[in-house]
């Protein structure tokens, strides 16, 4: 017996003295039976010595020995020579990971510095938002849809693309001179009507309004203000001479209350303006001054449901603040920054700039001494002389505003009051965000001097210099270049556009444009936004028609061939480009782009494989639809659950899922119909699924596509975009008709000149010219010209050849009426 006494091995113990090997090798299994020898170590002596008395592996049988006898010869040295003990103990191979490529980094651009700058959060991947909302005195218009909408596309892809964690807050102004101002002369004009004037005493007081009215317009220098006033000065005076014509001929009484009430709804602006100079100051009830805001907030709610705007996480309302906003501007005055003037409170600008920790308007500095820019921050009721003798520098503004007869106050240290403009965003937001946010949003417009009075207030009383780490601002909304303004009376309400267009269509437009680029809206901005729309849902529908075709679980799986590798390396090259664009300030432009290729190469390679009868790789195809409704989805573009494409029906449904089965039975029995009537050449029959196609169908919003050898495709599409592509169709077919027909009257009349022609006998031809020649032979040719002279070698040669062309038309005419044709 040999024995392996090695401490961490089991010993190899039996009889190596039996000769005949199937002995041994039963004897060697029966004992490994019941040992381990694959624990890691190197073989033994005792191994060696059993393994060199084997001639050859042991039969299967023997288990045991046989893995045995594949353990040690794995193990066994490979060269002449070496030992057991000296072979190395089999190890895996050093391994590094690759070097990789650099990873994009979202960038935004910051109007603190006026350059893109790496988005790095404060806390984490936490995002503090806060957003200056809407100022609620009228209706919303496209020009708040350009902020709000370009807002919510930001704030989507940062929270659903590059998954932060955001928090996101916007106040509602209902705190203010314009809805002051607003608010009460709508209730003096309520109370004008209220008591019924007669149509003299309406004539009378609006030629009363119309005076200073004339001289407000006469030192208006502002030229989209005066052109304003001017249009609303025409269309009094329009209104004004048919009342007055129908007083002096003592008209009707019915006709005179016409007239006046037209009067009064065309001068309503500046009779209004008039009454509140007579009698604004008696307007008093705070109650008064809180319908107007709360009316035009729940219209602007409305409208931002409509346009898919999503609601903000916190909204802070100016008059639920108040509290709030007097601690805060305590807060300033205790630090030093503000100072108590007559029971108003102003920022010290220039205390505040002479402080080293601090600076004054970050983001304009070139704006600061712009006095129009200042007034209009302070409002139309804090710009007397009074307001502006009681600060110290014109460059100070307005904390809080000591309230006049006919404006609602509130108690403060200072006396009744009532917040100034730019102090209501600095106390909300710090008292939701606290003393430091990472993102604040708002209009180009608002810079200076809101943005940065906010910034200068906000960081006096919190004694720092990074209130806001990342300021954005949304670019300006033009129509025919001219900006949008309530004041000017120049703008499409929120609602007219939505009448006109969908609410994905407005946002495709602003997608298809920089955030803070000045955008025109426009016929042309909108078409394109309507043809990337029905572009990118046209692949929806056929990529939809495909899935559908019948299949089983293995058969979803195809393989690819070169034309599948190469789209798919596109498409992953276009995810990459699309994800860069996003991180380059989120450039929603270059990514719809980008997504607009990648549609174009899928449409060629599904027309490649429809030419040669071949069915599309579904499975690439539905990745590829699935990432662009992702990404619209991401965008605000797409509502609903559907995996694929737009959804169609309203309130929720999934009119594709429910009504899709009874479509595809419809268009099977169609195409049976249609195969029949062709072999039995039933013409009506086809004329009648002709008809269903084109005409029917479309009026349920169903599309079908008879394609040649393939089955017709089925597309459930808005009822309005068929009956348009319906008008378009039979406009194009009508032009196409109209073609041919002026093509064969074409046609006609050159026959006809022609067969005139050919009736005129050569010898005749010439003889009728006589303004050309005067002198002829026997068979009409001409000799001289009309002056007398024989005609030149040159022109006789060039009259010959059109004599004997003539000639041969005239035999042609002889032969075909001899033939009777």
């Amino acid at each position: 017996d040999i024995k392996d006494t090695t401490e961490h091995q089991q010993p190899l113990t039996f009889d190596l003295c039996i000769f005949e090997d199937a002995l041994r090798v039963e004897a060697l299994n029966e004992y490994l039976s019941s040992r381990s020898y694959l624990a890691g170590y190197g073989p033994s002596q005792a191994d060696a010595e059993a393994f060199a008395l084997l001639c050859r592996p042991p039969p299967e049988r023997h288990v045991h020995a046989l893995r045995w006898y594949k353990h040690i010869a794995a193990l066994k040295p490979q060269t002449n020579g070496q030992t057991p003990e000296s072979k190395a103990k089999r190890v895996q191979p050093p391994w590094s990971p690759p070097e990789g490529t650099d990873v994009s980094k979202l960038h935004l651009y910051n109007s603190l510095t006026r350059t893109k700058e790496v988005f790095v959060p404060q806390k984490g991947n936490k995002v503090l938002w806060y957003c200056c909302g809407p100022t609620v005195y009228d209706a919303s218009h496209m020009g708040h849809a350009r902020s709000y909408i370009s807002f919510d596309i930001l704030r989507r892809i940062l929270k659903d693309y590059f998954k932060y964690d955001v928090f996101y807050c916007m106040n509602i102004t209902d705190i203010d001179d314009k809805i002051i101002k607003r608010a009460r002369q709508n209730y003096l004009l309520e109370q004008y009507g209220e008591k019924k004037p007669s149509p003299s005493q309406i004539l009378q007081d609006v030629l009363t309004a119309r005076t200073p009215f004339k001289a407000k317009l006469a030192e208006t220098t502002d030229p989209d203000k005066k052109q304003m006033l001017e249009r609303l000065d025409a269309a009094v005076d329009a209104a004004l001479g048919p009342l007055q014509m129908a007083e002096q001929s003592n008209a009707a009484g019915d006709t005179l209350q016409n007239q006046a009430q037209v009067l009064l709804e065309e001068a309503k602006d500046l009779l209004s303006d008039w009454l509140d100079s007579q009698f604004g100051s008696q307007v008093t009830e705070n109650s008064i001054f809180s319908l107007l805001p709360k009316y035009w907030e729940g219209e602007y709610h409305k409208d931002m449901e409509a346009l898919n705007v999503l609601p903000p996480e916190v909204l802070t309302r100016v008059s639920e603040y108040v509290p709030e906003i007097v601690a805060f501007v305590k807060g300033i005055v205790d630090n030093g920054y503000g100072y108590e003037s007559n029971g108003s409170v102003y920022f010290d600008t220039a205390n505040f700039d002479s402080c080293p920790a601090h600076s004054y308007a970050k983001l304009v500095p070139e704006a600061v001494g712009d006095q129009k820019a200042l007034q209009e921050g302070e409002g139309d009721l804090s710009i007397s002389a009074d307001r502006l003798s009681e600060k110290r520098s014109q460059n100070d503004f307005a904390l809080w505003k000591a309230s006049k007869p006919g404006e609602p106050s509130w108690d403060s240290p200072w006396g009744k009051g009532r917040p100034g403009w730019h102090i209501e965003c600095s106390a909300m937001a710090g008292s939701i965000l606290g003393e430091s946010m990472d993102i604040h949003g708002g209009g180009f417009d608002l810079r200076f001097p809101h943005h940065d009075n906010e910034l200068a207030q906000s960081e006096a009383y919190f004694e720092n210099d990074h209130w806001v780490r990342y300021f954005l601002h949304a670019g300006h909304l033009t129509i025919a270049g001219c900006k949008m303004s309530k004041s000017l009376k120049n703008f499409i309400t929120i609602k007219d556009a939505l009448a006109k267009h969908t609410a994905r269509q407005l946002r495709l437009a602003f997608l298809m444009h920089s955030w803070k680029d000045t955008l025109d809206y426009s016929n042309n901005t909108m078409e394109s936004a309507i043809q990337y729309e029905r572009f990118i849902n046209e692949f929806f529908l056929n990529v939809k028609d495909i899935l559908r075709s019948p299949t089983d679980i293995t058969g979803q799986f195809e393989k690819w061939e070169a034309e599948e590798i190469e789209l798919n390396k596109s498409f992953y090259e276009k995810k990459t480009s699309v994800h860069e664009a996003l991180c380059d300030n989120i450039d929603t432009r270059s990514a719809l782009e980008e997504m607009r290729a990648l549609v174009g190469q899928s449409n060629t390679y599904m027309a490649a494989r429809r030419s040669a009868k071949l069915p599309p790789n579904r499975m690439l195809l539905q990745s590829i639809a699935l990432y662009l409704t992702d990404m619209l989805k991401t965008f605000g573009a797409i509502e609903g659950s559907e995996p694929i494409g737009f959804r169609v029906g309203g309130n929720g449904q999934n009119l594709e899922s429910t009504v899709m089965p009874y479509l595809s039975v419809l268009s099977d029995f169609r195409e049976d119909v249609r195969k029949i009537a062709r072999e039995k050449k039933v013409t009506e029959l086809l004329r009648l699924c002709d008809e269903l196609r084109d005409d029917t169908l479309p009026e349920l919003g169903v599309r079908l596509e008879d394609r040649d050898g393939l089955p017709t495709s089925v597309k459930l599409v808005d009822k309005e975009t068929l009956l348009k592509e319906r008008e378009e169709k039979k406009k194009m077919e009508d032009e196409k008709k109209k073609k041919k027909e002026e093509a064969a009257r074409k046609k006609q009349e050159q026959e006809m000149a022609k067969l005139a022609k050919m009736k005129v006998k050569p010898s005749e031809m010439f003889q009728s010219e006589t303004d050309k020649y005067s002198n002829f032979d026997e068979t009409g040719f001409p000799m001289h010209d009309a002056e007398g002279k024989e005609l030149s070698k040159g022109l006789a040669k060039k009259l010959r050849k059109l004599y004997e062309a003539q000639e041969k038309l005239y035999n042609e005419y002889l032969q075909s009426t001899q033939n009777g044709s």
